[in-house]
C-alpha cells in the first residue's frame, strides 16, 4: 500500500481512529485519577573513601575495590536497616498493620520480617554515574511519612555502618586480649626462668667474667709458651750434663769454677818445673801433686754442682710447665663453662625477647581494636535530608495522557487498517483497475455536496454507470 493509498484510507477511516484515540485517552486519564496519589521524598548520602582512616592511619583497602559502591546500597536496602528504621519510628507498634499482616499471610511467618519487606518494597537505592552519592527515594501516600521514612533509613544506614566496622572490632578486642593473658603470662614465665638462671650461675645484666677470663686465659697461654722455651733450654742444657758438663755456659760462667780451674793450670805448670828439676819422689813434689789432686776434686764437685743445679732448674721448669698446664686447661674448661652459661643464658633472654615483642605487637592490637570498638565515626555523610515533597510522583497526568494519545492513535490506526482489510472498498482509480481488472472508461468530476437531494442524484448516477458494467470473470 502506498502513501497516498494510506492517507486515503485514514481519510475514510477517521471516525474510528478518533473513537479508539478517544476512548483510550479517557480511559488512561480516568483511571489516573482514580488510582491514589503517591508521593516519593529522597534523600542523598555521599560516601568518603579517600580519606585515610583515622584509626588505622591509612585508607582501607576495602574502599577501593569497585564493588564497594554496590555494597553500600545493599547494605542500605538490606533487612538490618529496614529493621532499624522500623524500631526507630515504632512502625510495628501502629494498629493496623498487623491486621494487614494477617489477613496478607494468615499469621505465617514473622510479623516485623513482612514489615520489613513491605518498607524495602517501597525503598529505591541507586548510585550516581561516577561519584560516591548515593540517592534514596521512599515512596508513600503520604509526604510527611514519606520524608519522615527516608530519613529514618538513612539514619539506620548509617548507624549500621558504624555497627558492621564495630561488631568485628570487638570480637577482635576480645580475642586480642584473651591472646595478650596467654602471651603475658608466657613472658613473665621466660622472665622468671632467665633470672633463676642468672641467679643461679652469678650472670648479671653486665657480667664482664666472661671477658677477664677470656683475658687470663689467653694470658696462661702466653705464659705457657713462654715456659715451654725456657723448659725445652733447661732440658736441653741438662742432656749436656753427662759429656759435656765442663763446656756447659753455666760451669764455664762460674767465677770459683774459673779461679779454680786458672789455679789447677798454675800448679800444673809449677808440678812440672819442680818435676823436672827435683824428680817424681821428691816432697814438693808429691805434696804439689797431692794438691793438684784435690783442686780437681774441688772443681769436680763445683762442676757437679753446678750441673746440679741445671738439673734442679729443669725439674722446677717441668713442673712449672706442668702446673701451668694444668692451670691453662682448668682456666678453658672454666672459660668453656662460663661460655655455655651466657649461651644458654644468651637463649633464654631470647625467648624473653621474642615473647616481649610477640606481646607487644598483640598488645599493640588489643589499642587498636579497643579503639576500633569504640569508633562513632563513619565515612558516610547525609549530603541532602529529605524534605515532604509538594507534588506527588504518581501518577503523573501529564505523561499518562501522552502516553495516551501515542498509544490511542496506534491502537485507532490499527483498527482503521483491520477494518479495511475486513470491508475492502475502492477509493482511487487504481482500486478500480486492480479490484476490477476493467479499463477504467472515465471518472466523474467531484462536486461540492450543495445539498441533500444533488448528493442522492450524484450516487444515483454512479450506481447505475457502475452497474452497467460487465461483471469481472470469477
Amino acid at each position: 500500500m502506498s502513501l497516498p493509498q494510506l492517507l486515503i484510507v485514514l481519510k475514510g477511516r477517521w471516525l474510528s481512529v478518533m473513537l479508539v484515540l478517544t476512548v483510550v485517552v479517557a480511559c488512561v486519564v480516568s483511571v489516573s485519577l482514580l488510582l491514589p496519589r503517591k508521593y516519593t521524598a529522597t534523600a542523598a548520602v555521599v560516601l568518603d573513601v579517600k580519606s585515610p582512616d583515622p584509626i588505622a592511619g591509612m585508607v582501607l583497602p576495602g574502599m577501593t575495590v569497585s564493588g564497594y559502591m554496590a555494597t553500600q546500597v545493599d547494605v542500605l536496602q538490606s533487612e538490618r536497616v529496614a529493621l532499624r528504621a522500623i524500631d526507630a519510628l515504632q512502625l510495628d507498634r501502629k494498629g493496623g498493620l498487623r491486621e494487614r499482616w494477617q489477613l496478607e499471610t494468615e499469621g505465617k511467618g514473622d510479623f516485623r520480617t513482612w514489615l520489613a519487606e513491605v518498607v524495602l518494597s517501597r525503598l529505591e537505592a541507586k548510585p550516581a554515574r561516577d561519584s560516591n552519592v548515593i540517592a534514596v527515594a521512599y515512596t508513600a501516600q503520604d509526604p510527611a511519612f514519606a520524608a519522615t521514612m527516608v530519613n529514618a533509613l538513612v539514619s539506620a544506614y548509617i548507624d549500621t555502618s558504624i555497627d558492621l566496622r564495630v561488631e568485628p572490632a570487638k570480637q577482635y578486642t576480645s580475642f586480642f586480649d584473651e591472646r595478650a593473658k596467654q602471651l603475658r603470662e608466657s613472658l613473665e614465665q621466660a622472665q622468671a626462668k632467665l633470672s633463676a638462671y642468672q641467679k643461679q650461675n652469678g650472670i648479671i645484666a653486665t657480667d664482664e667474667r666472661l671477658d677477664v677470663e677470656n683475658s687470663r686465659l689467653a694470658e696462661l697461654s702466653t705464659q705457657l709458651v713462654a715456659l715451654q722455651a725456657v723448659a725445652e733450654e733447661s732440658r736441653t742444657r741438662q742432656g749436656q750434663t753427662g759429656a759435656n758438663s765442663d763446656r756447659m755456659q753455666e760451669v764455664l760462667s762460674s767465677p770459683l769454677i774459673s779461679g779454680m780451674t786458672a789455679e789447677l793450670s798454675r800448679q800444673e805448670a809449677r808440678l812440672n818445673e819442680i818435676q823436672s828439676r827435683l824428680g817424681e819422689q821428691h816432697p814438693d813434689v808429691l805434696q804439689l801433686r797431692a794438691s793438684i789432686e784435690q783442686m780437681r776434686a774441688r772443681i769436680a764437685s763445683e762442676t757437679r754442682r753446678v750441673t746440679g743445679s741445671v738439673t734442679v732448674n729443669n725439674n722446677v721448669n717441668q713442673t712449672r710447665v706442668a702446673q701451668l698446664r694444668a692451670s691453662l686447661e682448668e682456666q678453658r674448661a672454666k672459660v668453656l663453662r662460663l661460655r655455655g652459661q651466657r649461651d644458654e643464658a644468651a637463649v633464654l633472654l631470647r625467648d624473653v625477647e621474642n615473647a616481649q615483642r610477640t606481646y607487644d605487637a598483640i598488645f599493640a592490637r588489643v589499642n587498636q581494636t579497643s579503639l576500633e570498638s569504640q569508633n562513632t565515626q563513619t565515612n558516610v555523610s547525609v549530603l541532602k535530608r529529605a524534605t515532604p515533597p509538594v507534588s506527588p510522583s504518581s501518577p503523573k497526568l501529564t505523561l499518562n495522557a501522552a502516553v495516551a494519545v501515542v498509544l490511542g492513535l496506534l491502537l485507532g490506526l490499527g483498527t482503521a487498517f483491520v477494518r479495511e482489510l475486513m470491508d475492502k472498498r475502492l477509493r482511487s482509480d487504481e482500486d478500480v483497475m486492480l479490484g476490477l481488472k476493467q479499463p477504467l472508461l472515465g471518472v466523474l468530476p467531484v462536486r461540492p455536496r450543495a445539498s441533500i437531494l444533488g448528493h442522492s442524484r450524484a450516487r444515483l448516477v454512479k450506481s447505475r454507470i457502475l452497474g452497467a458494467l460487465p461483471r469481472p470473470a470469477k
